[in-house]
């Protein structure tokens, strides 16, 4: 993973003397309300419902296993031992003192970390695919494509004041695990007939209170000059984009209004003035960035380890569930990639004590070279496991409770804070998850139903991706009340897809019933191997209607 240079770590400490010295004046009374929230906003600092929430970037979700153990630290000292794995890759506190936040941010620069960019109107993490760097459909792994975005947009001076927040998201897969089409600009790393590298670049998708799908406006990028055709896209953007209301200020609108033509003429104009300029990556820049993430020294796994780990399989039910679930084919023969589980319903989906993450930094140490990946699903992945070391770490997940065999099940839940913790949140969220969690525990019936992704949103912002649930759950306000839209058909992988709302909302008491009464028409209507997300799309949303509403 990248390492800092003597760069990085002096302008991060830096940052962090510079904020210590605005939160002292603030606390002062020196500086007022309206000056300090930009200052907060740019070192990831928000004031929710309770308490402040300081959001902590982890860049296209990795992890080391000393980067953990330091956030275990942290969270023990000032919190309350526990942090939250976001639907960006980030970690979110969500009780620090506001006093405390320059001595959290000085401790994560120790560790070569920050919350820079994690809130405000700028260019946000870069998120990528769990699996890079590791899948067999992999054509290019982006994780260097990653950084060096990271490295372009980071304090940038022309986008530290966008019109709203921007999010970038690069797959190198040939299946979009990375929700390429509902971001701000998505990117894909593809190969000609030739084999050169290319790139396609995707604009103006995303959720919120008006999801959109994005549309291609580069087909065949070449890769020297994704740098300055990402700048034209801002600069566009920052140039053309409203600010009159914050509503309509993504470039999601930006991108309609203008029609994907006009949108893609003015950025292919503003091209014209940085093409072959001095932000061209060349191939030792793109080395470079590649030399921070070689290959592992992995020792070979012999046949007969891999014959033993089959058998395994077949001979324990427990153990092959959870293979089926949540270990993931590697590119390397005899190495599996591992999915732990934070779907718990003593803890809201993606939380994890402290004591969770010093056990899962030691288990990264012991079995995957003391690397760590967060998933976009909340969960995290250790990414480098032989498979003769699959039983031995199967039974420590087990006693520390995140060998839950539900990766990508009904019960892998993507969930936001909602109410418990947001201000912004028209309803709670994890009650409702923890409350469908209880209503489908039967195994059987889950592995039954197949692969289905269920997501909950507590308000029209969407932090919890409930428009690209197969089966969505948005949090509603109507006079005070909380209630609950349930939508149908969202998907965010290569054929992305928006939910289409059921119908009228639902009391927060009737949600699992409601759900009960979706799978059974699923249940019900299915042809062969179809997953939900089939069925739904070949007899369309009345027969779930009727059933619901009958």
């Amino acid at each position: 993973m990248y390492r800092y240079d003597t760069y990085d770590q002096t302008l991060v400490d830096e940052r962090v003397t510079q904020f210590r010295d605005q939160m002292e004046r603030y606390m002062a009374g020196r500086l007022g309300e309206d000056e300090f929230r930009p200052l907060r906003l740019q070192n990831g600092l928000y004031i929710q419902k309770h308490a402040p929430m300081l959001r902590i970037a982890i860049p296209y979700g990795m992890l080391s296993s000393r980067q953990l153990r330091a956030l275990a630290t942290i969270t023990r000292r000032y919190d309350r031992g526990y942090g939250h794995f976001s639907t960006r890759q980030n970690l979110q506190l969500n009780w620090p003192k506001l006093e405390d936040v320059p001595d959290i941010l000085a401790e994560l620069a120790q560790v070569q970390m920050h919350a820079i960019q994690t809130s405000g109107n700028c260019i946000r993490n870069t998120t990528s695919d769990q699996f890079a760097g590791i899948a067999g459909d992999e054509v290019e792994d982006p994780r260097p494509w990653c950084e060096l975005i990271r490295q372009w947009s980071t304090l940038h001076p022309e986008f530290a004041y966008l019109p709203r927040k921007f999010k970038i998201a690069v797959t190198g897969a040939n299946a979009d695990r990375a929700a390429i089409q509902v971001h701000d600009i998505g990117l894909r790393l593809w190969r000609n007939a030739q084999g050169e590298l290319r790139v396609k670049v995707l604009a103006g998708g995303g959720m919120g209170r008006t999801p959109m799908i994005g549309d291609v406006v580069r087909e065949d990028l070449p890769w020297q000059h994704l740098l300055t055709y990402l700048e034209a896209c801002v600069r566009v953007y920052n140039q053309f984009g409203r600010r009159d209301n914050k509503f309509k200020a993504r470039i999601k609108i930006l991108v309609k209004a203008l029609g994907t033509e006009e949108y893609r003429r003015r950025v292919e104009e503003e091209w014209a003035h940085l093409k072959d300029g001095p932000q061209t990556l060349t191939d030792s820049a793109v080395e470079a960035a590649r030399s921070h993430f070689p290959e592992p020294e992995r020792r070979s796994v012999d046949d007969r380890a891999i014959t033993q780990f089959s058998r395994l399989i077949d001979e324990s039910r427990a153990f092959g569930r959870f293979v089926t679930n949540n270990v993931t084919d590697h590119k390397v023969p005899g190495y599996k990639a591992v999915t732990l589980s934070l779907k718990r319903r003593e803890h809201a989906p993606g939380d994890v004590t402290a004591d969770q993450m010093d056990a899962i930094a030691d288990l990264a140490d012991t079995y995957s070279f003391g690397e760590i990946r967060v998933t976009h699903e909340q969960n995290v992945v250790l990414s480098d496991v032989p498979v003769d070391q699959l039983e031995a770490l199967w039974r420590a997940l087990d006693d520390l409770g995140m060998a839950n065999p539900t990766v990508g099940t009904l019960n892998d839940i993507i969930c936001c804070p909602g109410g418990d913790y947001c201000s912004l949140a028209n309803a709670v969220a994890i009650p409702v998850a923890q409350a469908i969690q209880e209503r489908f525990e039967d195994l059987d019936f889950l592995y039954d139903l197949g692969p289905l992704d269920l997501n909950i949103s507590g308000c029209m912002n969407a932090c919890g991706h409930h428009h690209v649930g197969h089966i969505g759950i948005l949090g509603v306000d109507k006079k005070g009340e909380e209630y609950y839209q349930v939508s149908l058909g969202g998907n965010s992988t290569d054929d992305a897809s928006l939910g289409k709302i059921l119908g009228p909302s639902f009391y927060r008491e009737d949600v699992p019933s409601v759900i009960d009464k979706v799978l059974q028409v699923y249940v019900e209507q299915r042809q062969d191997d179809e997953i939900f997300l089939d069925t739904y799309r070949r007899i369309g949303i009345k027969p779930f209607k009727e059933r619901v509403y009958a």
